[in-house]
């Protein structure tokens, strides 16, 4: 079941300490104002790691015991995977009111975000009034220029930048680089401030921005949460933000707060640059829910009209429909696979919106949507077979006896 999410999104970015006990009261406040939406953590950053699956439970207890809420993990560890797992994770993030993505490497995340749907769908998170929190890796991702930590503070390269989500500029109008751990002192006499690279490393990568963004930073311990609905910025934590622009510096502490407007301003130089927040809502999600009361009643009719509303929008510019689409067929497979009363009556008419959206899809060359239908029918345990007479489908020998059980 989908669960409405309050309008006027929120962008959190937290420099590091997403499961840190500092940041408990913090986290507990925020999920107050959430809702009852589902809360995902997004693996990517960390997903490299051989400990990925542990890391992602702990954050599970984390929240759990500490912070009060249950939270699920939403999986996109490579950009190779199947269709079928990042259609469901699509799934996932479009339906959240919450969502995290936090400690790893900010180039790995770049590598498998980049040019997938991924950056749309956390922008429309915020835009359609969810919570995107984003720590430590992550947070150094969606600027519009990404520092390769590890690749210069670990493996030694000269400093340069990677192209990053630049989600600040979709969402908020700004152009600037956002630099996590920003007052890290593990180096003791060595310089690890600005995500381990010290100081004199940022100024060079500095020297390198020559379209004027600015540098975001955030100390460690510190979360800042920028409403979109009304513009407010407020700092909390051990630490502060800072806002440089060509080596001078604007700092805000925890406990202050201020404005997009302000921090687009000491980030660009200039009161020039204009921004539009969208809150938007989508009509869809009516339909959405239309679909689902009639697949959990059975009533094949109601369903069918709902799925085939959307298809009527699948090959308009409706981002929209498309995200609706995917989630019916990313719960087509789940209601195959829960054990439905008369299964073959109740998909047939939904299978056949399915096929027939294919079908369109092949007449417009949208291989990739044909791919979709094909390989979302696949994981309902749904046989699809080209004959001459036509597509013909059945429900594969393992899906039916398991619904038999």
């Amino acid at each position: 079941m989908r669960h409405a999410v309050p309008m006027g999104g929120r962008l959190v970015i937290m420099g590091s300490g997403e499961n840190a006990p500092t940041m408990v009261k913090f986290h507990r406040a925020l999920m107050q104002d959430v809702g009852a939406g589902a809360k995902y953590m997004i693996d990517t950053p960390y997903g490299f790691q051989v400990n990925a699956d542990d890391l992602g439970a702990k954050y599970q207890q984390y929240f759990d015991e500490s912070v009060g809420t249950k939270i699920e993990l939403a999986q996109w560890r490579r950009r190779d995977a199947s269709v079928v797992e990042h259609e469901r994770t699509l799934s996932q993030l479009q339906q959240a009111s919450w969502v995290l993505a936090g400690p790893g490497s900010p180039s790995y995340a770049l590598n498998q975000w980049s040019d997938t749907a991924i950056p749309a769908a956390f922008a429309d998170l915020v835009r359609r009034g969810g919570t995107f929190v984003t720590g430590s890796a992550a947070a150094a991702t969606i600027g519009a220029h990404a520092i390769p930590v590890y690749e210069i503070y670990k493996v030694g390269e000269d400093p340069y930048w990677l192209a990053g989500l630049n989600l600040l500029g979709d969402l908020l109008g700004i152009r600037a680089a956002v630099v996590p751990h920003f007052d890290n002192r593990e180096g003791g006499r060595h310089d690890t401030s600005c995500c381990y690279i010290g100081l004199h490393r940022l100024e060079i990568l500095e020297a390198q921005l020559h379209d004027g963004a600015g540098i975001l930073g955030v100390d460690e311990h510190t979360a800042v949460l920028i409403e979109l609905s009304s513009g407010k910025v407020s700092v909390q934590g051990t630490g502060g933000l800072t806002l440089r622009q060509s080596g001078k510096s604007v700092f805000v502490a925890s406990g202050e707060s201020t404005t997009v407007e302000a921090m687009r301003a000491a980030l660009h130089g200039t009161n020039t640059v204009d921004v539009a927040v969208a809150t938007h809502q989508t009509s869809h999600s009516d339909l959405l829910a239309t679909f689902r009361s009639a697949l959990q009643s059975g009533d094949s009719t109601a369903a069918l009209a709902a799925a085939l509303s959307t298809e009527d929008a699948v090959f308009s510019s409706d981002v929209a429909s498309h995200q609706e689409l995917r989630t019916m067929l990313v719960e087509l497979a789940d209601a195959a696979h829960s054990g439905l009363q008369d299964p073959r009556t109740l998909l047939s008419p939904l299978v056949d919106v399915a096929l027939n959206v294919r079908r369109l899809a092949r007449e417009n060359k949208d291989y990739a949507m044909s791919d979709l239908v094909r390989d979302s029918l696949a994981a309902a345990g749904i046989e699809v077979r080209d004959t001459p007479e036509g597509v013909q489908w059945d429900l594969t020998d393992r899906t039916a006896r398991n619904l038999r059980n």
